[in-house]
């Protein structure tokens, strides 16, 4: 009855030590202070997905079984709690809009932590290397690359992973499900991320990055930087038997398994050739099955893969994408510009470059 009365009075006797928030019963401050730990003491038993509060496990089980009972009348969504309903209404009014960028969040704490995005603010810093970081929970992530606790272990394989997200998505590699599908092309994926990285690759022309050392241009800036390898000549994949060093991740795990006979190879059933990807070995069978799937529109040659279309509709363009830095002069492809530069750079002086 006491604690009942709080609701009425206001009054709010416990203080969280980090945020000073404040709280009518003990619970839901030992609640709230998991928030800041990263401590989830509840796991769903079919997805393996952790939680901080009793109330959102149950709320989440519920979507196992079906039962969301509580439905948008603007979008249809539905949800297994009047919580979550409120929630996902207060993005349709714009309750908490951010008045920078116009995005609407679910409650007061998702915007405040929104806003930071446009502020810069990283109030949550690492003890061991003092990076920071916007919020807790991206904090707690962090934190284990240190002490390398991987809490979340898939019950079929045995692998274990860091965050429930990674989790999350490495269950699907068992399950098949694909959730992400492209609106442009109707293919699906299994990760939001990887859905992007094909929206860029294949739908996209837009390229925004561009070498500061021969001009070629690039979609993204992780493409760029292994790029820039070229002409730095720096190796940051290095063998933990000899003291061979590789440009690429790809190169490093070529070299284990021909040199130290680590991994698998994946063998073709037709002629038994070794591949160390799954990509080149799906190429490799097509050849077999003399499937030239991708045809030119301008001459009668067909080609197995994408890649060796584009590469060949380069006879029939006259657009030169890659620029040498140095001189100035256009090239039509990759290689031509690498091997130009080189010969550019030493005539130039530029050779230690």
């Amino acid at each position: 009855m006491y604690i009942h009365n709080r609701t009425h009075t206001g009054e709010k006797p416990f203080i969280c030590g980090v945020c000073d928030a404040r709280f009518t019963q003990k619970g839901k401050l030992n609640a709230h202070e998991r928030r800041h730990t990263g401590e989830k003491a509840f796991m769903c038993t079919v997805c393996h997905k952790r939680f901080t509060e009793k109330r959102t496990l149950i709320n989440h089980c519920k979507r196992h079984t079906g039962d969301n009972v509580y439905s948008c009348t603007q979008c249809g969504k539905r949800f297994s709690c009047r919580a979550g309903l409120q929630f996902h209404m207060n993005i349709h009014k714009g309750k908490y809009k951010c008045t920078e960028c116009g995005n609407c969040c679910g409650n007061s704490h998702l915007l405040a932590v929104h806003r930071r995005r446009h502020s810069g603010e990283k109030p949550f810093e690492c003890t061991v290397c003092s990076k920071r970081f916007t919020t807790s929970n991206e904090l707690v992530g962090h934190s284990r690359i240190h002490s390398g606790e991987k809490p979340y272990k898939c019950h079929v394989c045995e692998k274990a992973f860091s965050q429930s997200s990674r989790l999350q998505a490495h269950m699907r590699v068992h399950t098949g499900e694909k959730p992400y599908k492209c609106a442009l092309c109707n293919k699906r994926f299994s990760q939001s991320t990887i859905l992007l990285r094909h929206k860029r690759g294949v739908h996209s022309n837009r390229r925004p990055h561009d070498c500061p050392y021969c001009g070629m241009l690039f979609k993204t800036s992780d493409v760029l930087k292994v790029h820039v390898r070229i002409h730095t000549g720096a190796k940051p994949y290095s063998c933990r038997h000899c003291s061979e060093r590789f440009t690429r991740r790809e190169q490093l795990k070529l070299h284990l398994l021909k040199s130290h006979n680590e991994g698998a190879w994946l063998i073709c059933n037709i002629c038994q050739k070794n591949f160390y990807h799954k990509r080149a070995l799906k190429v490799h069978l097509l050849r077999h099955n003399g499937m030239r799937r991708y045809a030119c529109n301008a001459c009668p040659m067909c080609f197995y893969t994408e890649s060796e279309l584009k590469y060949h509709h380069l006879v029939h363009s006259y657009y030169k994408q890659y620029c040498c830095g140095l001189c100035g002069k256009d090239f039509k492809r990759r290689d031509g510009v690498v091997k130009h530069f080189q010969r550019c750079s030493y005539e130039l002086g530029f050779s230690n470059m």
